[in-house]
């Protein structure tokens, strides 16, 4: 569940631009042209996604070959998981370079380092750091977003942005993950989890500062609201039911095989 989580966020994350593309096409007017959607299309998905999965791929053979197989033992005899930030930033930039989704890539090239030396101890040293690199990112992002709210971040915020906020969540969030999980053979109580928990909504605040700077979307600060409402809902719903849920998931699981 937890590894299910992790990947939906990431892959979501990395998949989410060619939908902010549109956006701000469709703020230009851009959906009327033919021109503007062939470029959506062929570039804005077409290239962007290829070149991101394509660069995640050779970057993560590459940094995998160096890490497990290179001079004397590779990297990974240092047993420094800084080389996980190492390779994040590595690939981001390389993917950037070429014109491609830089966070497509990253989840890419960390699936594919993974699947190098399965059983190697060294995966369990990168894990560990980057989970400690995310817990102190995450803090850093609650306290700003904390400021952000007691500076009128959602001043702006009406009762009708209230209740789209929430159907966000409690509604669309989870229909949505249900629709992306048919046919899964996972069972209906793990799907629902799935579907309910992860949404926090953190990566939205870059893809909506990428929107307002190259777009126009008319009153930005009913905007900010509206995302800053979702995250601090997700926050507080997400927050206090993921555990004890993740928990009761466990016992059961061990009360059925037991």
């Amino acid at each position: 569940m937890r590894f299910g989580l992790t990947s939906e966020a990431g892959l979501n994350d990395a998949l989410a631009f060619p939908f902010v593309h549109l956006a701000i096409l469709a703020a230009a007017g851009g959906l009327a042209s033919g021109a503007g959607l062939a470029d959506w299309f062929t570039i804005k998905v077409g290239w962007k996604l290829l070149a991101g999965a394509g660069m995640g791929l050779l970057c993560g053979r590459a940094i995998g070959f160096v890490l497990f197989h290179g001079a004397r033992g590779g990297l990974s005899r240092m047993g420094d998981g800084l080389v996980a930030l190492a390779a994040t930033l590595i690939t981001y930039a390389a993917t950037e370079l070429v014109n491609g989704y830089g966070f497509l890539a990253v989840f890419v090239c960390a699936l594919t380092i993974r699947s190098r030396e399965r059983d190697h101890d060294f995966h369990q040293e990168m894990h560990d750091f980057s989970d400690q690199i995310e817990r102190l990112l995450i803090m850093l992002l609650l306290v700003l977003f904390g400021g952000a709210l007691a500076n009128g971040l959602l001043v702006s915020l009406t009762w009708t942005d209230f209740a789209v906020a929430l159907i966000v969540v409690l509604v669309v969030r989870p229909v949505a993950g249900l629709i992306a999980m048919a046919g899964s053979r996972q069972p209906m109580r793990e799907q629902l989890l799935l579907a309910f928990l992860g949404i926090r909504g953190v990566g939205s605040v870059y893809y909506v500062a990428y929107g307002l700077n190259h777009g126009d979307f008319g009153d930005s600060e009913r905007l900010w609201s509206v995302v800053g409402c979702i995250i601090l809902l997700s926050i507080l719903i997400h927050g206090v039911t993921a555990t004890p849920l993740l928990s009761r998931l466990a016992r059961r699981r061990e009360a059925e095989t037991g």
